[in-house]
């Protein structure tokens, strides 16, 4: 018998393996100062494209000041308990009401967080006789999810509606034998690609499919849609979706999240939420603050129409010099360059030393060997000047990318440690 550990001495896993060279710099940075759009990183002012803070909320004046004198009022502490035993509040039930009015559906339920709420609300919704149909790029949480169902799943190519048909048709036969029924689970906004998922052409097959349709708006709460309801409203459809979710991680800058449904929905998910009935209630500091960012995005549009500012100029900019940023339709924005992982790593080395541009990078194999992805989050914060310093910062790394420099770069570097 092997022991346990074996797998881990011997296998450090895709990522791991390029820990030594990785961390602390490419995964585990720290940026430091207030949370903008300039921070430090390594004692350097940067340019920082990798905070999902999209309307500038988490170091606003105002949230800040609600944010402390809540502390100051409850502590880090309050309410004590699960909401079912002890942990529930007056102000827990308004922000519910404040949030499924924002999303125009009947009910909301707090989530302390967005990885493990949806984990557990996927759990609570199907049992064995169900079947699971989902997105074959969808978030870590709706794969761990899906994860935990004893029933069937399907996986379909990414937004493509002959295969979204094909897998509601087996889902259909096995349905019909089980006597269960089809969950179909799609992200607003895919958070790598930018992609808004095709819920509109998924609602449409409701008329000759039998499924309830579950969407995972985290990048589009806030963001899209004509008062920021999301990729819903985005595309014209929020009420078909049966079950909204969304977190306060992104655009209401903060911790926790929410699931959204018709009433008897809501009542039924809070009352078999695992995660929520044996979990410690969301602190009254987050929960007042999140009531204070809400209200800023039903009353302050400005913010909005800033982030889109700064996201048009961003992509725009990338697209008239030439780079590719895919078919994005939100504002995630990102850039496909070709390059190996060491070549990715001097690349990224080369933008935050020398052009003080720090983004996101992202290598094989969370993308297809041979791409290297540099992902941005503009926000509200961000300025023109930034966006230009940035276009100019890539079109200096690219060039630098095609005429060899990096791939020598990282064969000195491999060769310096191969010889230690």
């Amino acid at each position: 018998m092997k022991d346990l550990f074996d797998k881990i001495y011997k296998d450090k896993g895709p990522l791991g393996k390029w820990a030594d060279q990785a961390e602390g710099y490419f995964v585990f940075p720290k940026l430091e100062g207030p949370i903008s759009n300039r921070m430090k990183f390594r004692g350097k002012d940067v340019i920082t494209w990798s905070v999902n803070d999209y309307l500038g909320l988490a170091n606003n004046p105002e949230v800040r000041k609600v944010d402390a004198e809540a502390a100051a009022e409850y502590g880090s502490a309050y309410p004590m308990g699960a909401r079912m035993m002890s942990g529930h509040t007056s102000l827990h039930e308004r922000l519910q009401d404040e949030l499924a009015s924002f999303v125009h559906k009947q009910s909301a339920y707090l989530l302390n967080f967005g990885y493990q709420g949806m984990v557990s609300t996927i759990d609570a919704l199907v049992s064995k006789a169900d079947v699971i149909v989902y997105d074959v790029d969808a978030h870590a949480c709706i794969i761990d999810g899906v994860r935990l169902h004893l029933g069937q799943r399907f996986t379909y190519k990414h937004n493509d509606m002959e295969s979204i048909e094909k897998n509601l048709q087996r889902a259909t036969k096995i349905a019909e034998q089980t006597g269960g029924g089809i969950l179909l689970i799609s992200e607003g906004v895919f958070g790598m690609r930018g992609e808004q998922g095709k819920l509109k052409e998924i609602v449409e097959l409701k008329k000759k499919y039998n499924f309830r349709l579950f969407v995972d708006d985290a990048h589009g709460f806030g963001t899209l849609g004509k008062t920021g309801a999301g990729a819903g409203e985005e595309q014209g459809i929020q009420d078909e979706i049966d079950v909204y979710f969304a977190t306060f991680a992104k655009a209401m800058a903060s911790t926790g999240a929410f699931i959204a449904a018709d009433k008897e929905i809501i009542d039924y998910l809070k009352y078999n939420l695992r995660s929520q009935m044996f979990a410690k209630s969301l602190q009254m500091q987050l929960v007042i603050g999140a009531l204070k960012r809400l209200e800023m995005l039903r009353t302050m549009p400005e913010l909005k129409n800033k982030l889109w500012e700064n996201v048009n100029a961003l992509q725009n900019g990338l697209k008239d010099r030439g780079f590719d940023i895919g078919t994005t339709q939100s504002c995630v924005t990102p850039v496909y360059l070709k390059g190996s992982i060491p070549e990715a790593m001097a690349l990224v080395k080369d933008l935050r030393e020398n052009y003080g541009v720090f983004c996101s990078i992202v290598v094989y194999p969370v993308i297809p060997k041979g791409l290297i992805l540099l992902r941005m989050i503009p926000t509200a914060s961000h300025t023109l000047q930034d966006v230009e310093e940035t276009l100019d910062a890539f079109s200096a790394i690219r060039e630098r990318l095609e005429n060899g420099t990096y791939k020598r770069i990282s064969a000195s570097v491999s060769a310096a440690m191969a010889g230690k």
